[in-house]
């Protein structure tokens, strides 16, 4: 909403008739209000420091509303005008509020008067703000009200305000901006004089606030947005946090390590990867196969200390026969009874199979009849575990629908859950957008109609089923890919064949007011997969073109030797733009891996336009060069490749569509 003022082009303003700039009058630097109650002794009175989901925040608990003040004048020390424009910043952890109640973030009052200067304050679903109106007689009191603002969910949330005349913006979590225009714009020469922040409160127990606070902070002259929201990782973007609530240890003032009390019980796990949870907070795990001390943090185990491994070489490890040939694969992990891979093969009877991992090797584990699978889709709601088979084909009935497995612990055992018409389905994927589960299939065509609807379903609780939210047009689409970026949740389609070309748009789509919208179209050629990565801070998202056809022009000399092509999402132009070209032999699938501290991508080449018995390569990021050929892997026909650890290393898996072989590598590593 707020273009960031130039400094060749900042305007002169008169503070209480000085006639001194404004850069002299509020300093354009970010003001710390949180940090006015943090001395450098620690917290004041009645203000704790807690931590929740890995974030320290403040916890104000004073009896007393006026011990969580402090005078306006600590914070504009050469002014006593509020700026006319600015932005505040919140970072903070609301708990449940009652359906009537408010709470306020911060006031700013006057001494004399009992009316707020300037505040902000939230009810369940609505953020105000508040202002003092000195033009009016007498002055008013002014309320801009954001509807639709959902905090009360014991998550950290980050709002940015940001303050101009009549217009006011705000953003959660670096989300698309709220906008509102009233009639009454927020005052040029409101006086600070004589007036003090109360925090968490408006100088009464009412409506006291009852969160966690982390990043309090006014930015004169300036829209925050683009400085909070550069980031992918916004949450970990601050403009200014107390030393105190940081998440690294504060300097000590005296030259002495760091002392620990003898006795202490340390715990250190040995074997496969353990859960943590809080209750392993503190805990320690040592990975043998890695050679790696691992930390608990509550959520997550933090490396501490590993060997870096690199990858020198790869080697089969084991030959797995299918029942027939292998158009897709699935690898996944069921808690506290395994790992699987899910086969997608191509005749029925006998169908698909699952196998899993028994003693270092796939074991046959179950069948399950499939009519030309295509592809698996593993995914879980809640407590429930699910397995979605795309078929291609009808039944011997002459029905066509694809299958939602459902894991029976009981039985041990995947059983039918849920039947859904589809019209020769290629791919499953399945995602969570606010706290919602949805499912999305790929219909590649019907009949000799390539151009039809793909279909987004939405879970619904009450009835336990997926039921359609969301049509999206496709061409002979082979593949969905979920992703998100912050706030931002995206879907992009390959489309293949459009009845008369391979050489179409393919388009990736933004989740926004409830449904998906078209984000972006990029050119393709035959697209059968996109895979997104991330390396540091950077997306990249990857596609495999399977052949370059149209009938309306002379065929070229070789369909299937064309580029697949990684592009890289570019922020500030809010796009994917090419980041570089790979010469593929038709191919259909990419899988990103990793092996400590380096990067990986290996393509699925299929056919040369001679034979299907083709090197399939994997790639080394590089840096500033991109990617480049590291490994060239024998294969026949391959239609997919699966990456997966075990505590015994790390492996590859690819699928023959043109054999009843797939087959296991092992990444050597050094």
């Amino acid at each position: 909403m707020l273009a960031l003022l130039l400094w060749a082009v900042l305007l002169q303003w008169v503070c209480g008739g000085g006639g001194r700039s404004w850069q002299h009058c509020t300093e354009l630097r970010p003001l710390d209000v949180l940090a006015e109650l943090l001395p450098g002794s620690g917290p004041a009175r009645g203000v704790r420091v807690l931590q929740a989901q890995g974030l320290s925040g403040l916890q104000l608990r004073a009896s007393r509303p006026r011990a969580l003040a402090f005078p306006a004048s600590r914070l504009f020390l050469h002014c006593d005008r509020f700026p006319e424009e600015f932005s505040i910043i919140v970072t903070l952890r609301v708990l449940a509020v009652p359906t009537k109640r408010n709470e306020y973030i911060f006031t700013l009052m006057a001494e004399e008067s009992p009316g707020v200067l300037l505040g902000l304050r939230y009810s369940p679903s609505k953020l105000h703000f508040l202002f003092w109106s000195p033009e009016r007689a007498g002055g008013w009191q002014n309320r801009v009200t954001f509807r639709n603002v959902s905090l009360a969910d014991s998550r950290w949330h980050t709002l940015v305000l940001a303050v101009s005349g009549p217009s006011f913006s705000l953003s959660v979590d670096c989300g698309l901006p709220k906008d509102v225009v009233v009639e009454t714009p927020f005052p040029a020469s409101l006086s600070v004089r004589r007036a003090s922040f109360y925090l968490g409160n408006r100088r009464r127990r009412k409506g006291f606030f009852t969160g966690l606070l982390r990043q309090l902070v006014l930015l004169p002259g300036a829209d925050a947005t683009p400085r909070i929201c550069t980031a992918l990782n916004y949450k970990a973007t601050a403009l200014s946090i107390p030393a105190v609530l940081q998440d690294v240890p504060v300097k000590a003032v005296s030259n002495e390590v760091l002392k620990y009390p003898h006795g202490t019980n340390m715990k250190v796990t040995l074997g496969s990867r353990p859960p943590c949870t809080k209750q392993e907070k503190a805990q320690f795990w040592f990975n043998a196969s890695r050679r790696g001390l691992y930390l608990c943090d509550g959520s997550a185990w933090i490396s501490m200390l590993e060997v870096k491994q690199r990858l020198d070489y790869v080697e089969e490890y084991q030959d797995l026969v299918t029942n027939s040939e292998t158009m897709g694969i699935e690898v996944f992990t069921i808690p506290r009874v395994g790992l699987f891979a899910a086969t997608a093969n191509r005749h029925s009877p006998p169908g698909s199979a699952i196998y899993k991992w028994t003693d270092g090797k796939f074991v046959l584990y179950q069948n399950i009849p499939t009519y030309q699978a295509q592809s698996w889709k593993y995914f879980t709601i809640g407590k429930k575990i699910f397995l979605a088979v795309a078929n291609f084909e009808q039944n011997d009935k002459g029905q066509e629908f694809s299958v939602i497995y459902k894991w029976s612990h009981r039985k041990e055992k995947f059983v039918t859950y849920q039947r859904i018409t589809t019209h020769s389905a290629r791919d499953w994927e399945a995602f969570v957008i606010e706290g919602e589960a949805f499912l999305a299939v790929v219909n590649h065509r019907e009949g000799n109609n390539h151009n039809i609807d793909s279909v987004i379903y939405r879970w619904n609780p009450s009835t336990g089923l997926f039921e359609t939210n969301q049509t999206i047009p496709t061409s002979g689409a082979y593949d969905w890919e979920f992703f998100a970026i912050g706030p931002y949740s995206f879907l992009a389609v390959a489309n293949t064949f459009n009845g008369t070309s391979t050489n179409i748009y393919s388009h990736i789509y933004i989740w926004l007011s409830g449904s998906f919208q078209l984000f972006q179209s990029i050119l393709t050629f035959g697209a059968a997969d996109w895979e997104v990565f991330h390396i540091g801070d950077r997306v990249f998202l990857a596609v495999a073109n399977s052949h370059s056809y149209d009938s309306r022009i002379p065929a070229p000399s070789n369909f299937y030797a064309i580029n697949s092509s990684i592009y890289e999402l570019n922020i500030t132009a809010q796009m994917f733009v090419k980041f570089q070209d790979l010469l593929t032999y038709s191919a259909l699938d990419w899988e990103f891996f990793s092996v400590g501290d380096d990067y990986f991508l290996v393509v699925a080449n299929s056919f040369d336009g001679f034979t299907f018995s083709i090197n399939s390569i994997i790639y080394r990021w590089q840096g500033y060069e991109g990617f480049v050929a590291a490994h060239r892997l024998p294969t026949v026909g391959c239609r997919d490749w699966e990456a997966f650890n075990t505590t015994e290393g790390s492996y590859l898996l690819y699928s023959s569509a043109k054999e009843p072989l797939s087959k296991v590598l092992k990444l050597k590593t050094t």
